[in-house]
């Protein structure tokens, strides 16, 4: 046969296979619900989807950006009614679950696990979304998790160093005490900034572990680490770590950031946003913004690698009732492929990808980026983890625990009595 006629044949070939790809897929929809209402990362979902419909002639994506709060009313009344996009946003956790309990998010894992895609990814980025050892979202946004932030020029001044462990914790805020310095900034009108410090001691003290497992109910929230992590609180709120009226300032106009900048406090225990928040509102303090990790707690058995904070936000997940999902899973494959993440590494993000340290040129956020990497267990915020009931549950009654309104006995037996009745055992 002759070169020419062969080359014909071929090109014959492939435009009939084009042609047959683009009839099979002519007339396929998906929809995508997503909460990123604002550049630049709407304009990477944009972008991500449009290299996906060029890719996929014949198949139309109907992209709905949503607001937080009424993203999360409008989905629960579709799956409600039996009509979820085919791929949807969560925080994973507990919420997640509960639509997976009631079979209504298609189970991922021989997604991830052909090609060994479930790589791409490092194991701590997995844990909001693996239920039962099957995993049931991609995560795609941005890392966040939580250090205690400090700048290293003040700190200079006093003579100290990032303290390691518990007792060298305490011992540096008994210096900055001393001095007159506040040792930690806190701002917990909302709650949820002290809830950081709660987590990370119920980790320290007893491991990932006591909290899946009342969660999962073969435990109690009433467990002693719980109990110990709330007394560990109150022994703080006695020695003066906290400034006056914590439980009153307001982190959101920056009513703890404003006691670090004047020097009136010497750090603060925030998700990793801070360090974008400083750049932008007082760059001078930024030149020496660093951090530390959570320090261990004597005799504690959890993993000094452990964090907490956010480790996906946010998680892409398939509608069970989806009739594409092998299509929808490729669609979010654009949401977080090189190009996808190089771009949210330009807008300042870290997205949670392996291996992407090189591309994260600022030493801190490489560092963060490297913390992350390494940690064996990322647990998401209680509050995002567990169902909103015993959210607001967990925020309030630790409050009171900070407020020393109510005894840490007393606020882990109100949760548990919560758990118990959510979740009817």
């Amino acid at each position: 046969m002759r070169r020419g006629s062969l080359a014909a044949i071929l090109v014959l070939g492939i435009a009939v296979a084009l042609a047959a790809s683009s009839v099979s897929l002519a007339g396929t929809r998906l929809v995508l619900w997503h909460i990123q209402t604002t550049d630049p990362t709407l304009s990477i979902i944009d972008a991500s989807v449009a290299r996906f419909r060029a890719a996929h002639p014949g198949v139309e994506v109907e992209v709905v950006p949503l607001q937080n709060d009424p993203y999360k009313v409008r989905l629960a009344v579709a799956m409600g009614a039996g009509d979820p996009p085919d791929v949807f946003i969560s925080w994973g956790g507990g919420p997640l679950e509960e639509y997976v309990k009631a079979g209504k998010v298609a189970d991922l894992t021989p997604f991830l696990l052909k090609d060994d895609y479930i790589d791409r990814f490092p194991p701590a980025a997995m844990g909001p979304v693996t239920f039962g050892g099957r995993y049931y979202g991609v995560p795609v946004e941005n890392v966040s998790p939580a250090f205690i932030w400090y700048n290293r020029n003040f700190w200079n001044r006093y003579g100290v160093s990032p303290p390691s462990t518990w007792d060298d914790f305490l011992a540096v805020a008994d210096k900055f005490k001393g001095a007159g310095v506040i040792p930690v900034s806190l701002a917990n009108r909302t709650k949820w900034p002290g809830s950081m410090w709660y987590m990370y001691l119920v980790d320290r003290i007893a491991g990932e572990q006591v909290f899946r497992r009342a969660v999962e109910r073969t435990g109690s929230f009433a467990d002693p680490p719980f109990v110990r992590a709330g007394e560990e609180i109150q022994r703080l709120v006695d020695l003066g770590i906290f400034p006056p009226g914590f439980n009153g300032i307001d982190w959101d106009t920056g009513g703890s950031r404003m006691l670090l900048y004047s020097g009136r406090a010497a750090m603060e225990l925030m998700g990793s946003w801070q360090y974008q928040i400083v750049y932008g509102e007082n760059p001078e303090f930024f030149e020496d913004l660093d951090y530390f990790p959570f320090p261990t707690y004597p005799g504690g058995v959890g993993d000094p690698t452990n964090l907490i904070g956010t480790p996906g936000d946010n998680y892409y997940s398939i509608a069970a009732s989806s009739p594409n999902k092998e299509l929808a899973f490729e669609l979010i494959q654009y949401l977080i492929d090189d190009v996808a993440v190089s771009r949210r590494i330009a807008a300042g993000k870290i997205p949670p990808v392996a291996g992407v340290e090189n591309q994260l040129t600022d030493p801190v956020l490489r560092r963060l980026y490297m913390d992350f990497a390494r940690a064996n267990h990322m647990q998401l915020w209680y509050d995002q983890y567990l169902p909103p009931e015993l959210g607001e549950v967990h925020k309030n009654t630790l409050q009171a625990v900070f407020g020393k309104t109510m005894t840490p006995q007393q606020a882990a037996q109100e949760m548990e009595a919560a758990a118990r009745n959510y979740y009817g055992r």
